[in-house]
């Protein structure tokens, strides 16, 4: 799964990587967190030709037909396997896809009665990006609500110890194809779910200061002293 993630890349950076035409303020942020507004690259809906944005929606996803937006809780992640077939994720599997850009994200493990925290990145720490869905949402009054979900797959060798479940990694080259509005044939897009960027990860134990989304800067990401790492 993916519960909490890093995005502290400059927002040129972004820019640069996503080809974006349009794009919110940023600020660094090291635990990122359930239901918190997050960075969204998407092609704008209203816009013709493609033209890619980012925005900020709120991460739980949040069925057009919900009764109630709460529902969004427990729709963090969706399993990029079933997310064609369950109506919450369907439409938007053929219809509503995102990228979530990210530069690091957490898995723990239990050690003893203990959760140690494991923060999982590219050893250079360049940015990349999550698969994603997203949906819009209206309450009575026609207010809408955007919010997305983080597509998941299994576990790489690497991070099976921790999890057997991890986010999708869209390789760059693939972006284009992922956000193209035209395609809504999802047997096309199996091949992007291979997350070839899984090989390249390395993790390392962090503070469990992460384990509180209330803290949210450089000591989520510090090395932890003390502890080893699994495989040592």
């Amino acid at each position: 799964m993916c519960g909490r993630f890093t995005l502290r890349t400059p927002q040129q950076v972004l820019v640069n990587q996503f080809a974006l035409e349009t794009q919110s303020s940023l600020f660094p942020r090291y635990n990122i967190a359930p239901s918190q507004p997050i960075a969204v690259v998407r092609a704008a809906p209203e816009v013709a030709g493609g033209k890619r944005e980012l925005v900020k929606l709120r991460w739980g996803l949040v069925p057009s037909w919900a009764k109630d937006p709460s529902v969004g809780n427990q729709m963090i992640n969706a399993r990029v396997e079933t997310a064609v077939a369950k109506p919450a994720f369907r439409s938007a599997m053929r219809n509503r896809r995102c990228l979530i850009p990210a530069d690091g994200f957490y898995e723990w493990k239990k050690i003893g009665k203990q959760k140690q925290p494991y923060f999982i990145h590219l050893p250079d720490d360049k940015p990349f990006a999550f698969a994603g869905l997203w949906e819009r949402w209206s309450d009575q009054e026609g207010r809408p609500l955007e919010t997305c979900t983080i597509l998941t797959t299994d576990a790489s060798p690497l991070l099976r110890p921790l999890h057997d479940r991890m986010p999708v990694i869209v390789e760059p080259g693939d972006y284009a194809t992922w956000l193209d509005p035209t395609e809504t044939d999802p047997a096309s897009l199996r091949p992007l779910f291979a997350s070839l960027t899984a090989d390249q990860l390395v993790m390392a134990p962090v503070s469990t200061l992460v384990n509180s989304p209330a803290n949210d800067d450089a000591r989520c990401i510090a090395p932890s002293e003390g502890e080893k790492l699994l495989f040592d």
